[in-house]
């Protein structure tokens, strides 16, 4: 007959070895295409998760090169996350390369896009709301868009993580995503994704009450690419950039002199430089038109940790804050 004490024993036992099972479980292994992306991903996944972001801090997901390092990690995945909108191709090409089992998600899915206008070279005023509802494959066929060619974006403005409402669509698809993965911590993920979509929506206040302080008459700003038009879409503010929605397209003389006579015209219009960008063309603008830069901007990539944007967070609230800074300071 079993004894009282052994079979006590034996339970308590039992429990503890699934609590250190649990504990010491393999985390689930995510690959994002950019800095952006992997900081939304901790704060949803938290310790069940380990994350590696494919471009860096403060790189440039519009002309990253993928190394041999990127195709091992990706055919480590469990998940591979991107961005979509041909914001970041190269992950296709990187998902074929490596053979990875793991499902590549576009997070960008649900929101409602901006027609792109490159080929106005970004007047941010002019994009257009068009519901982004279509089907994606979220499966293996990690196949090309036909007819893509890198670094050129196709109908919509990619750069939607610039409104934070729709980083709340981005959370929602990462959460989602991370429990088809790992079915056993989705209350886990579910809970974190709640906690900071409560972040982002005091965030998203923030936002507007810094921007409802600026005059309506002051509220042009100009960088270097059009990656801001969700901000100003969003918040109300007109963007004017020389290249269009990818960093790698070039201004011609005549956009950069059509840049230089709009901010002569509207001197409460404030300049920028860019982290991912060549400053010297926002240089130029700025000797040109006697309007003085007004501080640097974080567009597609966080910061480093030393940086003041080096989460999603506190990037919004740091290039809010320069924006008004510089404009209010006219």
């Amino acid at each position: 007959m079993v004894s009282k004490q052994f079979f006590i024993s034996g339970v308590i036992g039992a429990a503890l070895l699934g609590a250190v099972g649990h504990a010491g479980a393999a985390p689930l292994h995510v690959v994002a295409s950019f800095s952006i992306i992997e900081d939304l991903v901790r704060n949803v996944g938290a310790d069940r998760v380990t994350v590696k972001s494919i471009v860096p801090a403060n790189g440039d997901a519009h002309t990253y090169e993928p190394r041999p390092a990127d195709v091992i990690a990706l055919k480590r995945a469990d998940l591979v996350l991107v961005n979509g909108l041909q914001f970041d191709p190269f992950m296709q090409r990187l998902a074929k390369s490596s053979d990875t089992k793991a499902p590549l998600i576009e997070v960008s899915k649900g929101i409602r896009p901006l027609k792109n206008t490159e080929d106005e070279h970004g007047h941010g005023d002019e994009h257009h709301d068009h519901d982004h509802d279509h089907d994606h494959d979220h499966g293996h066929d990690h196949d090309e868009p036909e007819g893509h060619h890198d670094h050129h974006h196709g109908e919509y403005d990619p750069h939607a993580w610039q409104s934070v409402p729709n980083a709340i669509i981005y959370v929602k698809n990462i959460a989602e995503a991370l429990c088809a993965a790992d079915k056993d911590g989705c209350d886990t993920y579910k809970t974190n994704a709640g906690d900071y979509t409560t972040k982002l929506k005091a965030l998203d206040t923030s936002v507007r009450e810094a921007i409802a302080t600026l005059p309506a008459d002051k509220r042009t700003i100009i960088t270097s690419h059009d990656a801001f038009g969700y901000l100003g879409a969003t918040y109300g503010l007109t963007l004017l950039a020389p290249e269009g929605t990818s960093s790698e397209s070039e201004a011609t003389a005549a956009d950069v002199a059509a840049i230089i006579r709009q901010v002569r015209k509207d001197k409460s219009a404030a300049i920028f430089m860019e982290n991912i960008s060549n400053p010297a063309l926002i240089k130029q603008i700025s000797a040109e038109s006697g309007v003085s830069v007004g501080g640097k901007l974080y567009s597609d990539a966080l910061s480093g940790p030393d940086e003041p944007a080096s989460t999603y967070l506190e990037m919004m609230q740091y290039n809010v804050d320069t924006i008004t800074k510089a404009i209010l300071k006219k």
